[in-house]
C-alpha cells in the first residue's frame, strides 16, 4: 500500500465503511427506543450528529493516511483499523442492542485508542495529531453524554 493515492482511497473507504455500518445500525434501530429514554439537557439536536461525524471521520482518515505516508508503520494502521471496529461497535451496542452501560465501556475503549493514536501521531507526524484533536474532544463529550444517559435511565 505504498502508492499514496491508493492508500488514501483505501483508508478513506475503510473509515467510511465503519461510519456506514454505524449509521445503518443507528437508522435501523434507534427508534422508537431512543425517543423513549431520558436524555440529558446537554444533548445536541439529532441533526448535529451527521455533519459532525462525517467531518470527524474525514479528519481521522486523513490523520491515519498522513501518518502512514510519512512513516509507513503497519502497526499504526492496524491500531487505527482496530479502533474503527470499536467505533462501529458503539452503534451496534447502544442503538442495536440498547445496552447503554456496555456502550459506555466501548466508548471508554475508543477514547483510550484515540489517546494512543494521538501519542503515536505526535511522534510520527504532528499534523495527524492535530487532526485528531476534534475527534478526541467530541468523543469525550460523547462519553459524558453516554454516561449521563446511563445514569438517568
Amino acid at each position: 500500500m505504498r502508492n499514496k493515492y491508493l492508500s488514501l482511497f483505501i483508508i478513506l473507504a475503510i473509515t467510511f465503511l465503519a461510519s456506514g455500518i454505524g449509521g445503518f445500525i443507528t437508522n435501523t434501530y434507534k427508534e422508537p427506543w431512543y425517543s423513549d429514554i431520558l436524555s440529558p439537557s446537554i444533548s445536541p439536536p439529532d441533526w448535529v450528529f451527521a455533519p459532525v461525524w462525517s467531518t470527524l471521520y474525514l479528519m481521522m482518515a486523513l490523520a491515519a493516511w498522513l501518518a502512514w505516508i510519512n512513516n509507513f508503520k503497519k502497526d499504526l494502521l492496524l491500531i487505527y483499523y482496530t479502533h474503527l471496529i470499536f467505533n462501529a461497535l458503539w452503534s451496534v451496542i447502544f442503538f442495536g442492542l440498547h445496552e447503554i452501560f456496555f456502550a459506555l465501556i466501548d466508548l471508554g475503549i475508543i477514547v483510550l485508542f484515540i489517546i494512543y493514536l494521538m501519542k503515536r501521531y505526535f511522534q510520527t507526524f504532528k499534523i495527524s495529531f492535530y487532526l485528531m484533536v476534534p475527534y478526541f474532544c467530541w468523543s469525550c463529550y460523547a462519553f459524558l453524554l453516554n454516561f449521563l444517559i446511563y445514569k438517568i435511565n
